[in-house]
């Protein structure tokens, strides 16, 4: 989240994902007032990234949602489907009564998924915006997937760069990250910051997924005995 003045504006708002533990902390209180947050800018569509917005404008947030036109287009599939999926599973629970809470409620439903797209604002790829008065921007493509984009945001000439998550450079469908802007700071996310992408193509990863399946006429991987 940056502050500039009396403005705040936050850069992602993503769900946890993984084992139990990590999950249930979508449920935890939000670290900051979403009534007092003013905008977001959303690097990119994937649910760690994007799927906690509707559960921020449900709790107050007033502001727009800045992202590339892909990125809506996305977002417009994967929230409301996530939304789904959170309901199902709170419904599961209500029935064989599972949850520590009675009723198990869902952490956002499918009406809140469609009211936080509303907030969607699109820019085109390297056009300046205003994200909030005092901060502007720009997005800058990142490849990894439709839309993706590095957020570098300026507040009285000092610039700070998100990078979001970075596609290859050699990915057979996606492009190559365009290069960073000139920044006073990167913000980076350290997932995979200990290891690199292998040199050449997917080629060859693919030929080897491909010939085992082959193998067995294309049927899944028989289940381990237990």
């Amino acid at each position: 989240m940056l502050e500039a003045g009396n403005a705040r504006l936050l850069v992602d708002c993503g769900l946890f994902q993984g084992s139990k533990t990590l999950r249930f902390r979508n449920g935890a209180p939000l670290p900051v007032g979403p009534g007092s947050i003013d905008a977001v800018v959303l690097t990119h569509a994937h649910l760690d990234h994007s799927g906690c917005l509707p559960r921020l404008v449900r709790d107050g947030f007033p502001g727009p949602v800045w992202c590339t036109e892909a990125t809506r287009a996305l977002c417009g599939i994967l929230l409301p489907d996530s939304a789904r999926l959170l309901e199902e599973e709170a419904g599961y629970a209500n029935k064989i009564d599972s949850s520590r809470h009675h009723p198990a409620e869902p952490l956002y439903t499918e009406r809140d998924a469609h009211a936080c797209l509303d907030r969607f604002r699109t820019v085109p790829f390297e056009q300046h915006f205003t994200a909030i008065p005092g901060i502007q921007g720009f997005l800058k493509n990142q490849g990894h997937i439709l839309g993706a984009a590095a957020a570098t945001l300026d507040h009285g000439g000092i610039r700070i760069t998100f990078s979001g998550d970075i596609g290859r450079s050699n990915d057979p469908i996606m492009p190559a990250p365009a290069p960073p802007a000139e920044s006073d700071w990167i913000v980076c996310g350290s997932t995979y910051g200990d290891r690199r992408h292998p040199p050449g193509t997917l080629k060859n990863e693919l030929k080897n997924a491909l010939a085992r399946v082959l193998e067995r006429s294309g049927s899944p991987s028989p289940r381990p005995s237990r």
